[in-house]
């Protein structure tokens, strides 16, 4: 059982890691040359669509996998391992941390100015920078809670 839990967590964690370094050097890299509308607008419907089932479950996942890990006795665990799985789960909620305080008020206050009327510059020009800022934290963390579960997965002392 604990073999597979840590297989569901480095599942969980590559597919959360891929999606958040594509956002990074693809979609935002192409949304950054949109007018301030045209991002504006994508952005709103991105944060719209994204936190779905699928996306919701692995999110999810990437916690409660290496967390249900650690907690499943295992016979011959090694210390190395323990303490690898633990920094890939500690990496994960850091990365969970930023993603709740840092984005998603961002992308709240992106939709509420839809409705407040502010202009898509002021809307883009609160928005981009900050939110960039963040979601670089929030993929360097996640890839190194990947990186941490990987090895601990292969480590053999």
């Amino acid at each position: 059982m604990a073999a597979l839990l840590l297989v569901l967590a480095v599942l969980s964690t590559g597919l959360y890691a891929g999606f958040l370094l594509i956002f990074r050097t693809g979609i935002m890299p192409a949304l950054a040359r949109l007018s301030d509308e045209e991002f504006v607008g994508a952005m709103r419907r991105i944060n719209e669509y994204v936190p779905r089932a699928v996306f919701l479950g692995v999110f999810l996942g990437v916690v409660v996998f290496p967390a249900a890990a650690l907690l499943v006795p295992v016979d011959g665990r090694t210390e190395t391992q323990k303490w690898l799985v633990l920094g890939g789960l500690v990496a994960a909620v850091a990365n969970h941390l930023v993603t709740v305080a840092g984005n998603v008020p961002l992308n709240n206050a992106l939709a509420a100015a839809e409705t407040s009327g502010l202009p898509a510059g002021e809307a883009r020009a609160a928005f981009e920078g900050r939110w960039n800022g963040f979601h670089l934290l929030r993929t360097l963390l996640v890839l190194l809670s990947f990186a941490l579960l990987t090895v601990s997965a292969v480590v053999t002392d």
